[in-house]
């Protein structure tokens, strides 16, 4: 693959407690969560990096404070060596990386989608605007020269419960 000049950062990490379980462990058809979000990273990233305690990840992951998606990104902003990284939580299956090519390609400072705040794209330099102890993902981008990017709402689709889960498959 060509140097993109792009990292992954996946968002493992969460408590989970809609769903029951964890949800990067779940299966969605003969993947998991987490395999197909990394799988999606690696069409798109010249680096991936996971973020989050889960064990049982078939790839390593980067620990973080466990206090949200804004300490996760911090996380995986530090571990990044790319000028830009996409950002994908774990819970968002139908995500393309058509989508997340049009918000890094968009990115300024940072780029979401319609509905946001994740899917995102962030540029490393703004690692401190994360660092900040702000807990509010959408304090931090709404800071930020943050662009917004209309993507398929279909592919947005976010799982909380096992009945989403469930209704994506069928």
């Amino acid at each position: 693959m060509a140097d993109t000049g792009l990292s992954g950062i996946l968002l493992v990490g969460g408590a989970s407690t809609r769903f029951g379980s964890p949800k990067a462990l779940a299966r969605y058809g003969d993947e998991t969560l987490a395999e197909r979000a990394w799988r999606l990273l690696g069409e798109l990233c010249d680096e991936r990096i996971a973020v989050g305690p889960l064990d049982g990840l078939p790839f390593p992951a980067v620990e973080d404070e466990g206090t949200g998606p804004v300490a996760a990104i911090a996380a995986g902003l530090r571990a990044a060596t790319r000028e830009f990284a996409v950002v994908v939580p774990v819970d968002m299956p139908l995500l393309t990386a058509e989508a997340l090519g049009f918000l890094a390609e968009a990115c300024r400072e940072a780029a979401v989608a319609q509905d946001g705040p994740l899917p995102c794209a962030v540029a490393r330099r703004v690692l401190p605007a994360f660092e900040r102890g702000e807990r509010k993902l959408r304090t931090v981008l709404a800071a930020l020269d943050t662009v917004q990017v209309e993507l398929d709402p279909a592919i947005l689709a976010n799982v909380n419960t096992r009945s989403d889960l469930d209704t994506l498959a069928s």
